[in-house]
């Protein structure tokens, strides 16, 4: 559960705490997307480098004691520059490719023929990790 404290009748989140399970889940998933490469599982590794990328945002913008919404990583990096007023723009492009990932990867009708694990190859998921590990990067050195 969340930790919270009630202070005359509002409650102040935790949200240390709070970042850092979310940060702890981007790391797991990124792990998760390595272990998944390497069993030539491609699609699903793109799929869970994706999800480190965007738990990792996701903890960015819960230490700033904001709430992200959505799924498409440039989106909550481009909330995370409004809030801070930090340039994210050298990360932009990296989302934009993961964004890629977040339905193609997982459903065989976002796809003409075949399934996703045909679709995706080994550079494809090597590049999806190396984003990745470059957006957790750059969340870690800010929490």
């Amino acid at each position: 559960m969340l930790g919270c404290l009630y202070i005359r009748g509002i409650y102040v989140f935790l949200v240390r705490g709070e970042s850092k399970r979310w940060f702890s889940e981007a790391v797991w998933n990124l792990e998760t997307a390595k272990i998944l490469h390497e069993q030539r599982r491609y699609n699903a590794a793109c799929f869970y480098a994706h999800q480190a990328a965007e738990m990792a945002v996701k903890a960015l913008i819960i230490s700033k004691n904001e709430s992200p919404w959505g799924h498409g990583i440039r989106i909550l990096l481009e909330r995370y520059s409004h809030i801070s007023g930090e340039d994210v723009s050298s990360l932009l492009s990296k989302a934009r490719e993961l964004d890629r990932h977040y339905i193609p990867s997982r459903y065989p009708n976002a796809h003409p023929q075949g399934s996703p694990h045909e679709a995706y190859d080994e550079e494809t998921s090597k590049r999806a990790i190396r984003n990745a590990e470059e957006i957790v990067r750059f969340v870690e050195a800010r929490l």
